[in-house]
């Protein structure tokens, strides 16, 4: 706690207030008539609360690590309230109160160094109106400020999230959504007509063995569910940073859809939108799918195209996320009898190896990193572990990221790894991947595979660090919100708008698909590589 004294407007009157560990100490001295005291406690009281919002943070790098620290020398705050009397006849009395917000009293108020206005509202008394204005400088370039003003705009946050069939009978269509989508199967652009007929065809095809997964997790996927409940949590951890937010869902493939989102965004009359993926890492495939579809709604949309917007694309190397990490990790690993001897086991969801090579996808070279961040924490923490790092759920004939966790997980056995605990590293929500693939597949091949302990992380879901850091990044990106000037590029293609090219694309894609759909042998080939 944080003493920040408010004095009147005599040296006899002074108050004390008591605020959070933002500022080591904060001086707020009142400048006016008596009467007008109770206003300048008011005000003096919302600029205090206000420098909640105010982030003055040094960084130290660590590796690729930045940790955020408070520095003892410049945290200081230093409040000055003037008041400001004008009379208007019989009307009364108009108070204006200026409140100055320095980072260090000493050296800022020589230099002069001030930044932009805070307009606070205050009610109005028998005197008359009392218009307040706080004005906040930083130190140095490290210094984070919130402005107020975003009290007085709506702003909401869109968390992206891939989505999950709920009951058994959403398996196939949430499926042919999946592999409709070109960021999943990339096409060729002479053959994109053929896309959803071959992600029907996957999606039937597929079907089958999917329902079985989710049968045995219950029926369907928790995703909605649990990612609801982090938007509930993000907005009350938002609000106890002194951020009023609305929390959005947008999932990708399934209810609600990105686009459902977006309509109740535009319903609100949000004016400052920041855009949260709920994937650590980026990939082409998980948050640029998300975004492209963000992106094609921007510039055909002038609401949103006037909407000022910041996307996180990846929050991988994050402090809080890497520290919520550890801190499972090593919660987890005193549940082995012996944790000094627990092989720490990654395993990340794959993405098509052409993808990196082909497509310049970022996500092995941050996931890589991301694992040397948490193994660097826990190394600090001195657990010194052995660890390793693999990709699951590959699909179809194509090479993906290696090396793969299945096969992994056998060389391990025959290498004599009795130990193992399991860490989903690109999930922070429980589903099929975590509770069907990993917790039953990959357990039962573990153990026929001569490991004898098995454990594995749960995904962060909402733990409260974890979502208290979620909050940090929000409130981090919202000065950086902009109107995008997302436009059409020559480079991309335009909408077909051909209705008789759209009538043969459609008319020879469903022959195809008809014929596959007919002919046993084509089948029994695509179940081969498919399934």
């Amino acid at each position: 706690m944080t003493r920040v004294v408010i004095g009147g407007s005599s040296a006899s009157t002074e108050a004390f207030y008591w605020a959070p560990r933002y500022f080591s100490e904060a001086w707020v001295r009142g400048i006016g008539t008596p009467d007008c005291f109770s206003e300048s406690m008011e005000a003096a009281n919302f600029a205090v609360s206000q420098t909640k919002l105010l982030d003055f943070r040094s960084r130290r790098r660590i590796g690729s690590l930045y940790s955020s620290r408070h520095k003892g020398g410049t945290s200081v705050c230093y409040v000055k309230c003037s008041s400001h009397s004008s009379h208007n006849g019989p009307q009364g009395t108009d108070e204006s109160l200026s409140l100055s917000v320095l980072s260090n009293p000493t050296s800022d108020v020589i230099k002069g160094n001030f930044a932009k206005s805070i307009h606070m509202p205050v009610k109005k008394h028998n005197l008359g109106r009392l218009n307040c204005s706080a004005e906040a400088c930083t130190h140095d370039a490290n210094f984070l400020s919130i402005s107020s003003s975003h009290a007085h705009e709506r702003v909401g946050i869109l968390l992206l999230n891939l989505g999950g069939p709920e009951t058994l009978n959403d398996v196939q269509p949430f499926l042919f959504n999946l592999f409709a989508d070109p960021d999943i199967i990339r096409l060729p652009r002479l053959f994109r007509f053929l896309q959803r007929p071959l992600a029907k065809l996957i999606s039937v095809v597929r079907a089958p063995k999917s329902k079985e997964g989710y049968a045995a997790i219950g029926g369907g996927s928790p995703l909605r569910r649990i990612t609801d409940e982090q938007a509930q949590a993000l907005k009350l951890a938002l609000k106890d940073k002194d951020l009023h937010a609305n929390v959005y869902v947008g999932m990708r493939y399934w209810y609600p859809f990105t686009e459902e989102a977006l309509h109740q965004i535009k319903k609100d009359k949000i004016t400052k939108l920041v855009v949260l993926p709920l994937y650590p890492q980026f990939s082409i495939s998980t948050s640029g799918s998300s975004i492209r579809v963000l992106q094609s709604i921007i510039r055909e949309d002038a609401y949103f195209a006037s909407l000022p917007i910041s996307i996180i694309e990846s929050w991988y190397q994050r402090e809080g996320y890497i520290k919520s990490m550890a801190d499972l990790i090593e919660n987890e690993l005193l549940s082995f009898s012996k944790p000094e001897e627990v092989m720490i086991f990654f395993s990340a969801h794959g993405v098509p190896l052409s993808y990196v090579q082909d497509a310049g996808d970022p996500y092995k070279d941050q996931m890589e990193e991301c694992i040397s961040l948490i193994m660097a924490e826990l190394k600090y923490r001195g657990i010194v572990n052995k660890h390793t790092l693999a990709y699951q759920s590959r699909v179809g004939p194509v090479q993906w990221l290696k090396p793969y966790t299945d096969e992994v997980i056998v060389e391990l056995g025959q290498k004599g790894v009795k130990s193992l605990l399991a860490v989903p590293v690109s999930f922070v929500s429980e589903h099929i991947e975590t509770l069907e693939e990993i917790d039953m597949e990959y357990k039962h091949l573990a153990l026929q595979s001569g490991i004898e302990n098995w454990g594995r992380v749960p995904a962060l879901g909402c733990t409260s660090s974890f979502i208290s850091d979620l909050a940090d990044a929000v409130i981090e990106a919202l000065p950086s919100a902009s109107v995008s000037n997302a436009k059409r590029t020559s480079s991309e293609p335009e909408t077909e708008t051909d209705l008789v090219q759209y009538a043969i694309n459609l008319f020879f894609g469903s022959i195809f698909a008809f014929v596959l759909l007919l002919s046993p042998r084509v089948i029994s080939a695509f179940r081969n590589f498919l399934i």
